[in-house]
């Protein structure tokens, strides 16, 4: 009896078990969102629900690894390098650091500092005027470290250059290779090296962005003459490699590492880089340097002609109808100068233009030498490159409806005009 009871009770649960399994089968085959995941499945089918499920966080996909770019690409890369590295390694040890003391120094405090390089064996060294204007002692650090004292033998405050002297064993003086500044161009690239805010030798690169400017000279800009004169810094190199107070005087170089300028100036409104830098071309240097360290002055050419200054030829020519379109329209020459002894004429009458009072009928200056000039910076850095007192040069000169050759014996500037 116990038997057929147990018996009795396990078929009812088997029986209320398929039951349930095919209620449930039935209710998933009725869910719009089920769907069959095999139709060919035989036997019982294989159900889904297609219900979309955010995850609860979204992992990002890992970026591919780049690829390491071609060997070639890396070695022509390092080849540029190895030029600045070659170049700083070359003239590093011809870069001295100067610091000064200057007459209102107290306790023999250091007043300003610059840069220099070495010229040759004999200890010269060339810096900027302004940076050693008035120095009441000057010491000289070299790359290595080691320090000395340094004498004053010249100075130009017309192009800003002046040359020390210190007396060292030979072994440690390596002087720099000069350039042709004249054989530059606009784009080529430049090296500086100086020591900015004291920063000892310190190296950047950059390239030429200008030639061909004109600065008032140092003389002009510290006062230095008892009646102002008006005469320009010529043929100064813009740059735009980094310069900063400390590289005035250091040099600037190709790349192959020789002198192209000397940093003299920055344009800035805060006192500090800006993209803008100046350099003394280095073929002033090599004109000025001979006699600073001769005479410990410069002997400058004179002509005697003053222009307008707010206005170039080219400007003028066609709303005043001047024959040529380039040179120096002279305003007036100075008595018993050059120009004057020489026949040169200046301007008859005076025409308003743009608001502003302008001569006009005097002679234009169009070519030194045979050297075509298109203005007063042109003619002035031809001077001084190219010239001395006591020479006589040829200018061709148009008056009126005539070309002339004027010869003319240069005289020697002085503070004056």
């Amino acid at each position: 009896m116990r038997k057929y009871v147990l018996g009795l009770t396990l078929l009812v649960l088997i029986s209320s078990l398929a039951a349930c399994n095919l209620k449930d089968k039935s209710d998933s085959s009725d869910d719009p969102d089920a769907e069959r995941i095999n139709e060919d499945t035989q036997g019982t089918d294989v159900l889904t629900n297609n219900r979309q499920t955010t995850p609860l966080i979204a992992l990002p996909q890992q970026a591919a690894t780049p690829t390491l770019v071609p060997v070639s690409v890396i070695e022509e890369a390092r080849a540029d390098d190895l030029v600045f590295i070659n170049i700083y390694q070359r003239v590093n040890p011809a870069v001295v650091n100067i610091e000064v003391s200057g007459p209102f120094s107290s306790d023999g405090a250091l007043d300003a500092s610059g840069s220099g390089f070495v010229i040759d064996v004999e200890g010269h060294i060339v810096t900027n005027a302004h940076v050693v204007e008035e120095a009441n002692e000057i010491l000289v650090t070299f790359s290595d470290g080691f320090v000395t004292t340094a004498q004053l033998i010249g100075i130009d405050n017309y192009s800003d250059i002046a040359v020390i002297k210190v007396e060292v064993e030979a072994s440690r003086l390596l002087p720099v290779e000069f350039g042709d500044s004249n054989e530059l161009l606009v784009g080529e690239r430049v090296v500086a090296i100086g020591n900015p805010f004291g920063l000892e030798s310190s190296m950047t690169v950059g390239i030429i962005s200008a030639l061909g400017r004109a600065l008032p000279s140092e003389r002009l800009i510290t006062g230095n003459l008892s009646t102002p004169g008006v005469y320009n810094n010529p043929s100064i190199i813009q740059v735009d490699a980094t310069v900063n107070p400390g590289n005035s005087g250091g040099p600037i170089l190709d790349m192959e590492g020789r002198v192209i300028g000397v940093a003299t100036a920055i344009r800035t409104d805060t006192g500090v880089f800006q993209g803008v830098a100046f350099a003394v071309p280095v073929n002033t240097v090599q004109r000025v340097v001979p006699q600073l360290i001769e005479s410990g002055s410069v002997a400058y050419p004179w002509l005697g002609v003053r222009t307008d200054p707010d206005f170039t030829v080219g400007q003028l020519a066609e709303p005043l109808g001047l024959p040529v379109q380039a040179g120096i329209l002279i305003r007036d020459t100075l008595p018993d100068s050059p120009a004057d002894q020489a026949g040169l004429r200046g301007g008859t009458e005076d025409v308003l233009y743009r608001g502003a009072n302008v001569r006009v009928g005097g002679d234009i200056i169009v070519a030194i030498n045979g050297v075509f000039v298109n203005d007063l910076d042109e003619l002035l850095a031809y001077l001084v490159e190219n010239t001395k007192p006591g020479d006589e040069i040829a200018l061709t000169v148009v008056r009126g409806g005539q070309t002339l050759e004027v010869e003319v014996t240069l005289g020697t500037r002085d503070g004056g005009d």
